[in-house]
């Protein structure tokens, strides 16, 4: 790579991948760095109408561009850091992690419902276990209906009748500009996924270069924090297609995790928290895994945790 050449930023095509990219893009320019997006369609968007936890197999929206990154048809690679499997491949690392969003979900309902107030019987849509887990705890008189597709794909979905109500990422609303009737969820309602809000920009470890050219959009804090909740869900074994959320914040050089690991029906939640030092994230996160994992958590989670959006 030189330093005259654009950079080759590679992308799934949705459009909040591409926003996320063009972010990216836009950062890198005012630094007076050059680049361009490479879309890439990945598993995930190729069996957008199955089931991710069908489909077997972490990293489903991920692979085919780290592949990319390796064979060195791009030069970094921006991801919802939630989508990223916490194992990387021999050569990759995450080389910057921006300011986080928004981590919290949300809920889209007409007249700004609120996940209590639905009526009993209303039709909830999601296709993260994560979710359902959380709903079936909260409201088992709530019928879910599995949806998967693009953010857009499903707020249509809602809006000509599929369900009564629908839970997505804050983030991805707003960075999209998408105008819903939507409420924001409380943590004790739902906790959020591990990593969301977050972006990784990923990049080859042999190229020292460009994670110096990428320091200026790093944001500590918020890498600190998604240590933490990552490392958690490396000690719990699962994926995140799997029944588990967490969440970090960072005041300070105090850092404070909050997690849960839920059974697929929602009958059984266990719940934790764990502080520590910023410099600890990641023993912090291993520990309050290994707190669960021995409070019954094992017993919660599904034997296979395949990758994809929760």
């Amino acid at each position: 790579m030189t330093a005259t050449r654009p950079l080759v930023i590679g992308s799934r095509g949705s459009p909040l991948a591409l926003w996320q990219a063009r972010w990216v893009e836009a950062r890198l320019k005012a630094l007076g760095r050059a680049s361009r997006i490479e879309i890439i369609r990945t598993s995930g968007d190729r069996f957008a109408d199955q089931s991710l936890v069908l489909l077997g197999g972490q990293g489903l929206f991920v692979k085919e561009i780290e592949e990319a990154l390796l064979a060195r048809g791009v030069d970094l690679a921006v991801h919802s850091l939630k989508d990223l499997p916490t194992a990387q491949p021999q050569g990759l690392l995450i080389a910057c992690v921006p300011e986080r969003a928004a981590a919290a979900d949300c809920l889209v309902a007409r007249g700004r419902a609120t996940l209590r107030a639905l009526p009993t019987g209303s039709v909830v849509g999601t296709g993260s276990p994560r979710r359902a887990s959380q709903i079936r705890h909260l409201r088992p008189d709530l019928a879910i209906v599995a949806l998967r597709g693009n953010v857009d794909t499903r707020v249509a979905r809602f809006r000509r009748g599929d369900c009564d109500a629908l839970i997505l990422a804050a983030a991805g609303l707003v960075r999209l500009g998408i105008e819903v009737e939507a409420t924001p969820l409380a943590p004790e309602e739902m906790l959020p996924a591990v990593g969301q809000g977050a972006l990784a920009i990923e990049t080859r470890a042999d190229d020292p270069g460009l994670a110096d050219a990428l320091a200026p959009l790093h944001h500590a804090p918020t890498a600190a924090a998604v240590r933490a909740e990552r490392a958690l869900l490396r000690g719990l074994g699962g994926g995140c297609q799997a029944p588990i959320a967490a969440h970090a914040t960072v005041a300070g050089d105090l850092l404070t995790l909050r997690a849960l690991v839920a059974s697929l029906d929602g009958r059984h939640v266990e719940r934790g928290d764990r502080s520590g030092r910023v410099g600890e994230a990641e023993s912090i996160g291993a520990r309050l895994a290994e707190e669960l994992l021995a409070r019954g958590a094992r017993d919660l989670l599904p034997r296979a945790a395949p990758g994809g959006p929760a």
